[in-house]
């Protein structure tokens, strides 16, 4: 517990932090509203599983020198058993913004790669077996399933 704790904080001191603008406009490409002090994408009506939009991680995920945040948002009520919902989005070139996928889930950047050197994306929730996306040009797509990094087959 206390190496994964030292583990988290180094990680998150080699985070870059967005600028307060780049925060908005993150937020807002993502499709969140302020509410308050708060940014929210679903509508939950305040239960007690409702845990507001964060960013998760502020990084450059395909190497071209520009940052994207995973922006993820807890709700039951909105995503399910599993608890929780995610935005990746990628600062352009002109500056902008951009959603380039979202979904239901818990996402775990992966070392394997898409193309435009874009890295794949496990998507974790309740179960075993795990739909893993990868970038094809256009959208992130469903490419395999995973466990603990070994190829497995959803139950139906």
């Amino acid at each position: 517990m206390f190496i994964t704790l030292l583990a988290m904080a180094a990680a998150s001191a080699s985070t870059p932090a967005l600028s307060p603008a780049d925060r908005i406009a993150a937020f807002k490409a993502a499709g969140f509203v302020r509410k308050g002090a708060i940014w929210k994408l679903c509508d939950d009506p305040g239960t007690a599983s409702y845990a507001p939009g964060e960013i998760e991680t502020a990084r450059d995920l395909n190497g071209d020198g520009r940052l994207e945040a995973i922006i993820v948002e807890s709700s039951s009520f909105c995503y399910g058993n599993t608890g929780m919902g995610y935005v990746l989005v990628s600062k352009q070139a002109d500056g902008k913004w951009r959603k380039m996928t979202e979904g239901t889930g818990m996402v775990d950047v992966l070392k394997t790669k898409g193309l435009g050197n874009w890295p794949d994306l496990l998507i974790g929730g309740p179960g075993f077996c795990f739909p893993v996306v990868r970038w094809n040009g256009k959208g992130y797509a469903q490419h395999r399933f995973e466990y603990e990094a070994k190829p497995c087959k959803p139950r139906r």
